[in-house]
């Protein structure tokens, strides 16, 4: 070894180190590794600033943006709701449904936002059908997993394998090059977990009371404004639009409750809806044209002044012994005596009046308090309120859902296409659904996962030094002559399983990052095409179900499904050999020549 190579080796083990005892954040590790790499003079500075103007550093950011205008705009929620209600009351259905959705909603947005987004979804699901949760959540998440197969753009590892393949041949994958290893594995994966459903724990899962992943139920009145968009149309429309989270409990007209009025009948301008919703619904109806909540209506005028600021939404806790407890929100008058405005309320348990004004306040009462924050400054020094909190609701912009589909589906038309670059496709469609109003420039910034955006940056000068010192020369020369003689199948199941191995204790980036540049020098040293063997290493980093650690989104189901670390052994150990034999078995069809059917002789 040359003394280059010595000093890249060493960074390599301290950086290794870093990343598996995690006793720092994995992006602080990997510019740590990056400035080593600097100061060492192994790498340049050009090279090791590379990452962060790097296709895979681009699109994966653009992505998040993507992700979280189709989550603004209740597309990914209509999608898990609609997932809920097809699945019935049998638990083999419910598994038949949500893996294929899962995996395809997968396919396009980050999995780990999918499995959070389907995680309460699938508990309130087997809590109605008195199914175990823990049948349900492991299925879902491993299709979370499978499902980034599908496309390039899903995980970061396959963007850092096309960028490695581009500088090493110039010739890179395509967004679909590696769908048809991911439809099989999808198919595989439906089909194992079917199978071996009777493996899988059964628990129901963690706080199952009405507490865990429950969001938080505000009553408040709605209403329809004169000469708004709403007045005219039908309840039943609205109740579309709007989305099964808002719970209508009473329709009021002319200050008088109808018992009369149906979904199919019309709303007229000034009816009031009494309705029982959560966070995201409440500040989505205040902010929907031709619908407000009713006490923001009638007092907010008296409450605000232009030069106070804007109006913001706020939470107040009644306090234990509070001068509130006992009294009506209408008798205590909230507009005069502090200028904010009781737009909701939160009761932990016990009834609320029909009318929000008419509820007489108890201990523990969460209020949604509505105002400019100069009023705020008084309401938390009032002893009748024990603290005061952000109010975390999101707006829902669902006007603009098929807005930010037809953005969704230019962008990937653009990309596949190559009418333009993959990075520029995917960027000028997050800028477009921030331009159009999807999704606000605060939350575009927000969705972004800084930590994984820096530790890409980071981690591809890793792959570029390796290959520039000769390591990944040396190392691949060791393994030709361990794999020398070895079918092309068998060397492709070897670098999917020492792929499969390392992300158990690394992310899926950095062992692609580190293991792609060996694989590409391999597949040289035997004279064989590079994209097959680094494809294989790729998939191995994304798709080995061994542990709970090695992927985000079975650390998000561990808790809540009361697994164990054996639970993922016992369903994974399986399910990994298994991928492993058809990623090998299809990356050889796909680049080198070999049958898709067996031929038995």
């Amino acid at each position: 070894m040359t003394a280059q190579q010595i000093v890249f080796m060493a960074i390599l083990v301290g950086g290794l180190y870093l990343f598996v005892s995690e006793k720092l954040r994995i992006d602080v590790s990997a510019m740590l590794v990056l400035l080593a790499l600097v100061v060492t003079g192994t790498l340049d500075s050009k090279d090791a600033l590379a990452g962060f103007s790097s296709e895979p550093a681009i699109i994966i950011a653009a992505v998040f943006v993507i992700s979280g205008a189709l989550s603004a705009t209740g597309i990914t929620e209509r999608i898990g709701q609609w997932v809920g209600r097809a699945s019935g009351g049998r638990e083999w259905r419910t598994i038949a449904v949500v893996m294929p959705t899962v995996a395809a909603l997968s396919a396009f947005t980050h999995h780990v936002m999918v499995t959070a987004m389907m995680l309460p979804i699938l508990i309130r699901h087997a809590k109605e059908k008195n199914l175990p949760a823990s049948r349900l959540l492991m299925p879902m998440s491993l299709a979370a997993s499978l499902g980034t197969t599908l496309t390039l753009i899903s995980a970061p590892a396959f963007l850092i394998a096309d960028n490695m393949l581009e500088r090493a041949t110039h010739e890179g994958l395509g967004i679909f090059s590696i769908t048809p290893i991911g439809l099989a594995l999808v198919a595989v994966g439906m089909i194992y977990m079917q199978l071996t459903r009777w493996l899988l724990p059964r628990r129901s899962g963690e706080q199952s009371d009405d507490d865990y992943m429950r969001v938080e139920r505000y009553r408040t009145e709605l209403l329809v404004v004169q000469g708004g968009a709403w007045a005219t149309r039908t309840l039943l429309e609205l109740r579309k639009a709007i989305g099964p989270n808002v719970k209508v409990l009473g329709w009021l007209r002319d200050g008088t409750e109808r018992k009369d009025l149906t979904d199919s009948s019309p709303l007229l301008g000034g009816d009031l809806l009494l309705i029982e919703t959560d966070a995201d619904e409440l500040k989505s109806l205040h902010e929907h044209p031709g619908l407000d909540l009713n006490a923001i209506t009638r007092f907010g005028a008296k409450t605000t002044d232009e030069h106070e600021g804007s109006p913001q939404l706020l939470q107040a806790v009644v306090a234990p012994g509070s001068e509130f407890i006992g009294r009506s929100i209408r008798e205590l008058d909230f507009a005069h005596q502090f200028g904010v405005v009781v737009a909701g309320l939160w009761r932990r348990e016990g009834t609320v009046a029909p009318r929000l004004s008419d509820t007489r306040l108890r201990e523990g009462d969460l209020l949604v308090l509505w105002g400019v924050p100069s009023r705020f400054s008084e309401l938390a020094a009032h002893h009748g309120f024990l603290m005061l909190m952000p109010f975390r609701g999101e707006g829902m912009r669902r006007l603009r859902a098929p807005l930010a589909m037809l953005i969704l589906i230019a962008t990937i038309v653009l990309a596949v296409t190559e009418w333009i670059p993959a990075p520029l496709a995917f960027l000028a469609g997050a800028v477009a659904m921030v331009v159009l109003k999807c999704v606000d420039i605060t939350r575009a910034y927000r969705e972004i996962d800084v930590r994984i955006f820096v530790m890409i940056a980071g981690v591809i000068p890793l792959g570029i030094a390796m290959e520039q010192t000769g390591t990944a020369k040396l190392l691949a020369t060791g393994l030709h002559h361990f794999v020398a003689g070895l079918p092309s199948l068998t060397i492709l199941l070897v670098m999917f399983s020492l792929a499969a191995l390392l992300t158990q204790i690394m992310s899926d980036s950095a062992t692609t990052a580190l293991l792609g540049p060996i694989a590409i020098s391999l597949a040289q040293e035997l004279g064989m095409p590079a994209t097959p063997f680094v494809v294989c290493t790729a998939l191995g980093a994304v798709v080995a179900f061994l542990t709970p650690i090695g992927h985000h989104g079975n650390l998000l189901i561990l808790g809540p499904g009361q697994y164990k670390f054996g639970d993922f052994l016992r369903i994974g150990l399986p399910l990994t050999a298994l991928v492993a034999a058809v990623c090998a078995w299809m990356a050889r069809w796909l680049w080198l020549g070999g049958p898709l059917i067996p031929h038995f002789a």
